[in-house]
């Protein structure tokens, strides 16, 4: 019997299974308490799963690979607790603890807080491969010191991260002298999103690899990295920002890496057109998992 067309898919990220003892897990957060502009990315879990549907009907064209080949479920949505950002954090970071690998579905971007706080218990501080519009680094937003905007404050200030080791690309918004030189006095690496329009993706991988090494990294994907043209349905666009072509390709060529995690993030399906911030989001976490399929076969 044929597979089922695209549109019959099972509901889950890439029809998976539900299996939570599998090596690899899907999660959804549906957590977006923390936004500073538009709400609606607690509904981004269940459109990049619907997304996904389109993902499922060959080999990644390059590697080569299939990732449901992996030993890899999606285990469905992460508890929160309703209206209590602290709270919600802590409950998350305890649902992380248990999952070896985790590829997590925001969600806004605070939810990248408790993963690292997780990951950090078992690895240390770890590298950071962080795609976005906004370096994220601001010591509070508006005086909410929780919010989506201070997640890599936190992790910095808390040891999570090694700042040295943290690249982040397609940086591009409005954002205070103070915020953006404190994060270059870290050691972060900020590639702008007109470095990547100017230099392209080969360039901006070297970069990324000779901050990176051999350290255990995450990677952190906010949808809001790619210009509204092609990632609309976000709560905080900013226009100038990468094509999906290009963060697809920048991805691509990360094969090699100690990646140890993902989250996509800030996917809010209201303000998309057509899915197509649904599906690039989708997008990006199949990459991410055909990389460690390709890890896997070349190993």
């Amino acid at each position: 019997m044929s597979d089922p067309p695209t549109f019959a898919v099972p509901p889950t990220f890439l029809g998976l299974p539900s299996d939570p003892g599998a090596a690899i897990c899907v999660a959804g957060i549906p957590l977006d308490i923390g936004v500073t502009n538009r709400s609606g990315a607690r509904f981004g879990p269940s459109a990049i799963r619907q997304a996904s549907r389109m993902l499922v009907d060959g080999d990644h064209p390059v590697h080569w690979v299939d990732p449901r080949a992996l030993p890899l479920a999606d285990i469905g949505d992460f508890a929160i607790a309703l209206g209590d950002i602290p709270q919600s954090l802590e409950v998350i970071e305890r649902q992380a603890s248990r999952i070896d690998h985790l590829v997590a579905l925001g969600g806004e971007h605070g939810i990248s807080l408790p993963l690292l706080r997780a990951l950090a218990k078992k690895h240390g501080p770890t590298a950071l491969i962080h795609f976005d519009a906004h370096v994220d680094t601001w010591p509070d937003n508006f005086g909410q010191a929780y919010a989506h905007g201070s997640v890599f404050y936190h992790a910095i200030e808390e040891g999570l991260i090694d700042p040295r080791r943290t690249v982040q690309i397609g940086i591009r918004s409005p954002v205070g002298r103070a915020v953006y030189d404190w994060t270059l006095a870290q050691g972060v690496t900020i590639v702008t999103a007109q470095d990547v329009h100017e230099t392209g993706p080969v360039v901006i991988c070297q970069r990324i690899r000779a901050a990176i090494g051999a350290a255990p990294v995450y990677l952190s994907f906010d949808i809001d990295a790619l210009d509204p043209a092609f990632a609309p349905g976000t709560g905080t666009p900013e226009i100038g920002g990468l094509s999906s072509w290009q963060a697809q390709a920048i991805i691509r060529r990360l094969t090699g890496l100690n990646f140890i995690g993902m989250d996509v993030v800030e996917v809010a399906p209201a303000y998309d057109v057509a899915e197509i911030t649904a599906l690039a989001g989708a997008t990006m976490a199949w990459e991410y998992l055909c990389l460690l399929a390709r890890a896997r076969q070349t190993s």
